[in-house]
């Protein structure tokens, strides 16, 4: 964990007032009766003094009907003013998380793929959500009390002064005393406020691991595995928690005692000069008062630096994603390539996802418009890394990826993205209907192409023969669909944009010889006129492709069409007679 200086961590706090910027109208009201609520509780304590100088010893009795109207009067407004502070306040707080909650998911939705997988998608949630709602305590109540027992404080200050400079000198010996103790207590909650957000992370990226791997988990029966981990690292987080409020209780304690300790001693110098007749009793009365009102403001003043330092953990937490520098830049000029022919042309590539271990090592190739290609090799040769280069998830070290001639890196993604279908090998579908997942990011589409998109991907009989059709609904991921099902809706999905480029990603691995034919029969339709790449795992799916590339270690070793690479007795033949020998008997079991 690093350690903070103090300039670094009022930057937290500048930082995350300057979303407060396009509110500033409510906040400067805000602000002005959080002052004028806090002037009206230091006001009685003054009364008090008139009532014991003016009433009591010299019997003035108008003034008497006068301090109990003034007393009322001013309670009024003071509750006026603080209901208007919080409402305008909270309003303020809540807008505030509001844009940075948008501002972190637009973030994440935009980061590169490798600070994605870097950290549990649970931790993601856990700052949108967690984190950023510990920031609106921060702006809502946290800087009212800030404000309000601050100007109650100093205004205090002021009327001891005015009262009797002396002893208000007595009073300030103390306070050095009291911040010291606030300052030491601070740097120890930041760290402490640090653990307890990284450990409700955790918890919320075990739960929501368990969870999105609940069949996974019930199939290895470790429901009581996952139950420890989540319940050791729930304990771990109770334990933080609650080393911050002994930190938070031992630190308000210790203020207020100095406080008191402080009140008796000046009680007894005040004492002393009301009987040599240097103060009033009335004064002494009020100046004691003010001395006791002063303990509130002081102790809520160190709570909320307490808070502060904690929600200046979770403010940490999220700039921290917010000033992720994206590994895949977006071009100060983007060119908007609409429509484009499909060209695609890897230039001498090289990629490696850890430095020390290479994928790509100077891969080239071309693949003209409408060709069908097929890129095989052994796990780990690098074939999904070229799809992932080809949708620009990253950027070669060295090298271009080109399509039409240009270099991808100069293209604008979204309107480039939205050319190429992708039918990945595990086609995670979203809640919602049939409908939404087969037009899903594709804008204006009509029933007609959905229609004709579910008949190319040979889904269209199915769909039909549901009682509500394309309005069915499918569970999260798809799961009330079978995985060719499921693999038919993504490739829907995939052309109903009709794209310039089609990338299937071992879209029939993990399917059976007979639903996989099915598959097969929707993949040709769909590549149909498209430049269309085909990763495979099964060999028997690209015998029909223009072109294929054997990969083999990061490098292109063989390229021809089936009949040609069978011929030469190398990698591809290899591959084909062992791949051939599996298909047959996963074809005999079943």
């Amino acid at each position: 964990m690093l350690k903070l200086t103090k300039k670094e961590e009022w930057s937290s706090y500048i930082r995350l007032l300057k979303y407060c910027m396009p509110y500033k109208k409510r906040l400067f009201y805000a602000i002005l009766c959080m002052v004028l609520s806090a002037l009206a509780s230091i006001l009685p304590p003054w009364l008090i003094k008139n009532v014991v100088d003016d009433v009591l010893i010299k019997k003035q009795v108008l003034m008497l009907n006068l301090l109990c109207c003034s007393v009322v009067v001013i309670y009024l407004a003071k509750e006026i003013f603080t209901y208007l502070n919080l409402y305008l306040m909270t309003w303020v707080g809540q807008k505030v998380v509001i844009d940075i909650r948008l501002e972190l998911y637009d973030k994440t939705q935009r980061l590169s793929l490798s600070t994605l997988y870097s950290k549990r998608s649970g931790e993601f949630l856990s700052r949108i959500t967690n984190d950023v709602a510990t920031l609106q305590s921060i702006l809502a109540s946290v800087v009212v009390d800030f404000v309000v027992q601050s100007v109650t404080f100093f205004g205090i200050i002021c009327l001891l002064i005015f009262l009797n400079w002396r002893l208000t000198l007595i009073t300030f010996a103390t306070i050095p005393v009291a911040v010291f103790a606030i300052d030491r207590a601070s740097s120890r909650l930041r760290k402490v406020g640090t653990v307890v957000q990284e450990r409700l992370a955790m918890v919320a990226a075990i739960a929501q691991e368990a969870v999105s791997s609940i069949k996974i988990v019930r199939s290895f029966a470790t429901e009581d595995e996952e139950y420890s981990r989540f319940r050791e690292e729930s304990n771990l987080h109770f334990r933080a928690l609650m080393k911050g409020t002994q930190i938070r209780g031992i630190l308000e304690g210790l203020v207020e005692l100095i406080l008191i300790a402080a009140l008796a001693f000046i009680l007894w110098i005040g004492g002393n000069d009301v009987i040599s007749g240097k103060l009033t009793a009335g004064g002494l009365i009020a100046f004691c008062t003010y001395i006791g009102l002063l303990v509130q403001p002081v102790r809520t003043l160190s709570r909320v630096i307490s808070q502060i330092q904690q929600g200046a953990a979770s403010a940490d937490r999220v700039f921290e994603i917010l000033d992720e520098e994206n590994e895949v830049p977006i071009a100060e000029d983007p060119i908007v390539h609409v429509p484009m022919e499909g060209h695609i042309t890897f230039d001498s590539v090289k990629f490696s996802y850890n430095k020390d271990k290479p994928v790509l090592q100077g891969v080239s190739f071309d693949v003209a418009p409408g060709e069908k290609i097929a890129i095989v090799g052994p796990t780990g040769a690098g074939k999904s890394t070229i799809a992932d280069l080809i949708m620009r998830f990253y950027d070669p070290e060295s090298g271009a990826v080109k399509i039409d001639g240009i270099n991808i890196r100069d293209l604008e993604l979204k309107s480039y993205r939205r050319q190429i279908g992708v039918v990945p090998q595990d086609p995670v579908l979203m809640k919602g209907t049939l409908a939404y997942n087969i037009s899903y990011g594709c804008r204006n589409v009509t029933e007609e192409s959905m229609i004709r998109a579910a008949k190319m991907a040979g889904i269209y009989d199915f769909i039909s023969a549901l009682p509500k059709g394309f309005n069915t609904e499918v569970g999260e991921r798809g799961v009330t669909l079978s995985g060719g099902q499921r693999q038919r809706v993504a490739i829907a999905r995939a052309v109903v944009r009709d794209p310039r480029i089609l990338i299937m990603d071992e879209a029939t691995s993990s399917l059976d010889a007979i639903v996989e034919q099915q598959v097969q029969d929707a993949m040709h339709n769909a590549m149909e006129g498209r430049t269309s790449i085909v990763i495979a795992h099964r060999l028997s799916t690209i015998r029909d492709a223009d072109r294929i590339f054997v990969l083999n270690e990061g490098r292109i070793v063989e390229a021809g069409t089936h009949e040609e690479l069978l011929a030469l007795g190398g990698h591809y033949s290899m591959l084909y007679a062992v791949n051939s020998g599996e298909h047959i008997s996963e074809t005999e079991d079943k």
